[in-house]
């Protein structure tokens, strides 16, 4: 400072520099505290996704180790028996995954097709004071406990279809040649079609839910710009919607089969609990969730509580094989459009 009391210019170059090295000194500060919490959440979300492969190997090493007793008594032949006699310790698991594929089947028939419907409604079609009771009332049966649907489907779904539908499938198609074996029978009103269609029921919010998000999420541009060149609702939908929103489309339905393949307390109900083989979806079945929700608190010994373990395992590897498909039909379509 020169004796007038002025700052100097080398006075404000050091006061500058001091202010420049404190900057730099917080920035390094801040960059510091960034990567801490960036190398912190890297490792949080590793350990995460490795959390999930560890308890699905651990899932799959119990089943299978479970599964060894039953599988080296029955080997291969457990899979093709129809007999499930405990008393005389006699397993085979093949009525219960016949019950298991013809219940999800008849299931994913009815609810894929009504499920989409009512998604290409509320997005396009539906008046806007309209979705909202639509969309809560769809929300509403993913919220009701399987339980109801199975009491539901005891005390008052299988009477009313014993009394109406079954038998007008009886009469209608029972004699047709080809398919009236799958039609024949008595109404007995629980059977393997009351349980497809209460697992329909169950899966159709599911699928709506998801088919309706993805839907809503299609650019207002791409519809306009085909409406712009003359194309109906239906053209729309499917040329230029259902494309678009495949991957997510495909998702949903196969949310909505693995929740078909694995409901126990709604099938038990309705299905009838027979470990047998019918040609007819009329007649009472089983499924391999049913079987072990019903039995498994009576299994006495170890080759009986292993076969239950097996069917288990059994599920297990459905479920996966249906997945795998799915991921294949998805890069075989990304493979298609390039």
């Amino acid at each position: 400072m020169d004796p007038s009391g002025r700052r100097s210019v080398t006075d404000f170059a050091i006061q500058g520099r001091g202010v420049i090295v404190a900057a730099a000194g917080s920035r390094a500060k801040v960059l510091d505290r960034l990567r801490l919490g960036d190398a912190a959440f890297r490792q949080l979300t590793r350990a995460a996704a490795v959390g999930v492969l560890i308890l699905l190997s651990a899932v799959i090493i119990s089943l299978a180790k479970g599964s060894i007793p039953a599988l080296q008594t029955f080997g291969f032949g457990f899979l093709f028996s129809e007999r499930w006699n405990p008393v005389t310790e006699n397993f085979g698991a093949l009525p219960a995954i016949y019950g298991t594929v013809i219940t999800s089947f008849i299931a994913m028939l009815i609810a894929v097709p009504i499920g989409l419907m009512i998604a290409f409604f509320l997005t396009e079609l539906c008046p806007q004071w309209l979705r909202r009771p639509i969309g809560t009332a769809i929300e509403l049966l993913a919220g009701i406990p399987s339980i109801i649907y199975g009491i539901w489907g005891l005390f008052v779904f299988a009477p009313f279809l014993q009394q109406t539908l079954q038998p007008f499938l009886i009469n209608t198609l029972g004699n047709v040649p080809g398919i009236g074996s799958a039609f024949a029978g008595p109404p007995y009103g629980i059977g393997m079609l009351t349980a497809g269609l209460i697992l329909a029921i169950m899966v159709l919010p599911f699928i709506t839910s998801i088919s309706r998000d993805v839907f809503e999420a299609v650019p207002a541009v791409l519809k306009e710009a085909a409406y712009g060149i003359g194309c109906t609702k239906w053209e729309v939908t499917r040329n230029v919607v259902l494309p678009y929103t495949r991957v997510g489309v495909i998702g949903g339905i196969m949310l909505g089969l693995g929740r078909a393949l694995g409901e126990t307390m709604a099938v038990t109900f309705i299905i009838g609990n027979a470990h047998r083989i019918s040609a007819s979806i009329l007649a009472p079945g089983t499924t391999i969730s049913a079987t072990i929700a019903n039995e498994f608190t009576e299994a006495v010994g170890d080759l009986y509580t292993s076969a239950l373990i097996a069917l288990g395992l059994i599920l297990f590897v459905i479920t996966f094989i249906v997945l795998a498909i799915a991921r294949y039909l998805l890069l075989r379509i990304e493979r298609r459009i390039g």
